[in-house]
């Protein structure tokens, strides 16, 4: 196995690419003959480095539509099996990640990871305020702590709907894991003047299938997930960083840091690493 210190170039690129193509860590380790340890710590750094570039060039971003949501994972354990002693300590059981996107160029400019609740929806939505340079039509779903925060973001310069879902009842016979099922949606109006035809989050939550497939951490109904919160946040800052600047977006034929003028090419995976060496 390769320890850290001996790792080159090449061989931190293909740890980096099985990693976001959605494979584990000992996935990668067998691929790569990585040291499990190597590629945490590498893991750790190189989604540090992502995260401190993206929140350095993702601003001043000249978007028209937002669309957000919030998807759920677990760290440490199902929040059924936390010990009594970290009940209330973040990182352990439900984690929830913030996801904005921008509906033209599918640029992701913002995320949080935290819990689903007022106070992080209050830094969530500060934090993507702080990146749009216009006024922008935002679409959520009918998630109650949007109102306020969004109000206090934006201070009403905004044009706001919810989107909300309206669920049949379950029937007995379901499977366990199956919700019910949306029998119909309702735009409601919040700020603003929203052009109702853009009131959907459809984009959104396909970002959601596109975190599943690409992450395993998020994977349901499997072994894998975090052990560490740290870990966590270092996984989605490198899959947004593979995501916004090196993968070729489909609808798009460009990167959507491309199609949002941010980058001027398709980044390849060695330039993630350049940001991890040159930090």
């Amino acid at each position: 196995m390769v320890s850290m210190n001996k790792l080159t170039n090449e061989k931190r690129c293909q740890v980096i690419a099985s990693l976001v193509e959605g494979n584990s860590i000992r996935a990668t380790v067998r691929m790569t003959r990585v040291a499990k340890n190597t590629i945490t710590k590498l893991l750790a750094e190189v989604g540090a480095a992502c995260w401190e570039y993206q929140d350095k060039v993702l601003r001043n971003l000249n978007c028209n539509r937002i669309q957000c949501d919030e998807i759920w994972s677990f760290c440490y354990s199902k929040q059924k099996n936390v010990p009594s002693d970290k009940q209330a300590e973040f990182g352990y059981g439900d984690v929830w990640t913030w996801t904005a996107m921008d509906a033209h160029t599918k640029l992701v400019p913002c995320w949080l990871v935290g819990l689903r609740d007022a106070d992080y929806a209050y830094e969530f939505m500060h934090n993507l305020a702080l990146r749009v340079s216009n006024r922008i039509q935002l679409t959520t779903h009918g998630h109650k702590v949007y109102l306020d925060a969004v109000d206090d973001a934006f201070a009403g310069e905004i044009d706001y709907a919810m989107l909300v879902k309206i669920y049949g009842a379950e029937q007995p016979n379901d499977t366990k894991f199956s919700p019910p099922s949306c029998v119909g949606t309702q735009q409601v109006a919040i700020v603003g003047d929203p052009n109702r035809c853009h009131v959907f989050t459809s984009f959104i939550e396909r970002q959601n299938l596109t975190m599943r497939m690409c992450m395993r951490r998020f994977t349901r109904l499997t072994n894998a997930f975090s052990k560490k919160i740290e870990n966590l946040q270092a996984t989605i800052s490198l899959h947004f960083m593979y995501y916004n600047f090196c993968r070729i977006h489909q609808s798009l034929r460009i990167t959507p840091a491309m199609a949002a003028s941010v980058s001027g090419h398709l980044w390849e995976i060695s330039e993630i690493v350049d940001l991890f060496e040159s930090n």
